[in-house]
């Protein structure tokens, strides 16, 4: 194990560049999914190097219930300052399964919430609240998936701008983008240093549905107009949200969503050349992963051999 255990506790870092550049550079799909996937594996890789490192250094404190074999010598010294990393590990262990495990119940607690808000109702796709608080959101799950909209956010828009905001709201919907905002959040609750890639997957999703929404509508500029009158007529607005997904006024970079909205279109799936600063982000970040796995990988596989070694057989 040695000094490669604690790899991917720090490895994350090498993902913050396409964190960044990533929103800017990168199609909002492509990105979005670049991001996620990088900040789940990293995640999981320093989790269990959190649990193997609690393993090693409290195997032999005295009434833990591993067996005594664990505390052999040669476990101890595979992983440098045993003692100090393993004690230490307990909280941090505790604190990543903490975290998730209320992100998990928040994201549950909010989703159960707003469906209750809408027993009753027309079991349509949209949902009307009357409400003088402009808000719009997408609420997945439940029997079906809803666009809830407030009256008072349909009053402050124009026809085609309320195409906008709909379309907005149901390309939510349609990609399940908060699957990918929850898993960004579990992400940084595992790995503090994961949360820049939390915030980049915040505002790729947003910008995902608002290229969608231009598709549909047909104009950049409609759903440019929507994103900026829906953020002025609900800033201090609270709007129920589900692991972050705030819809078509979330809070964020507006005016680069509204920018790059004025501007052409994406090149979709279009990967950036190695040679730029975008493709070398993606380059350092795809091999950070790969490296926090494969440490992760051979951590585990040498703690597992020196564990059957060191317990005796019944």
């Amino acid at each position: 194990m040695g000094i490669f255990v604690f790899l991917p506790l720090v490895l994350p870092l090498t993902a913050w560049p396409i964190a960044r550049l990533g929103e800017q550079r990168l199609d909002p799909r492509t990105a979005t999914v670049l991001l996620t996937t990088v900040a789940a594996v990293m995640a999981l890789c320093s989790t269990v190097c959190l649990a193997l490192l609690m393993v090693v250094g409290t195997a032999q404190l005295p009434g833990n219930p591993l067996p005594d074999g664990w505390s052999d010598p040669e476990v101890r010294e595979s992983v440098p300052r045993h003692g100090v990393v393993g004690k230490a590990a307990i909280p941090a262990l505790l604190a990543v399964v903490t975290g998730c495990a209320g992100a998990l119940l928040r994201h549950r607690r909010v989703r159960s919430r707003a469906h209750r808000a809408l027993r009753g109702l027309p079991g349509t796709e949209v949902a009307v609240l009357p409400d003088s608080r402009p808000y719009a959101y997408a609420l997945p799950g439940g029997p079906y998936d809803r666009v809830v909209v407030s009256t008072a956010m349909l009053a402050c828009l124009a026809s085609r701008e309320r195409r906008a905001l709909f379309a907005h709201e149901r390309a939510h919907l349609r990609a399940r983008h908060h699957r990918y905002l929850l898993l960004a959040r579990l992400a940084a609750h595992a790995n503090p240093f994961l949360l820049p890639l939390r915030t980049a997957v915040a505002c790729t999703v947003e910008r995902w549905a608002d290229e969608e929404a231009a598709r549909t509508v047909g104009s950049r500029r409609a759903v440019a107009r929507a994103i900026g009158t829906a953020a002025l007529v609900s800033r201090g607005t609270p709007a129920p949200t589900l692991a972050g997904l705030a819809g078509l006024a979330a809070p964020g970079p507006l005016p680069r969503r509204v920018a790059a909205l004025l501007g052409p279109p994406p090149a979709v799936h279009r990967w950036p050349s190695p040679f730029t600063t975008a493709g070398l982000a993606v380059w350092t970040a795809t091999t950070g992963t790969l490296l926090s796995a494969m440490f992760s990988a051979n951590s585990a596989f040498t703690l597992l051999l020196l564990l059957h070694a060191a317990t005796p057989l019944a």
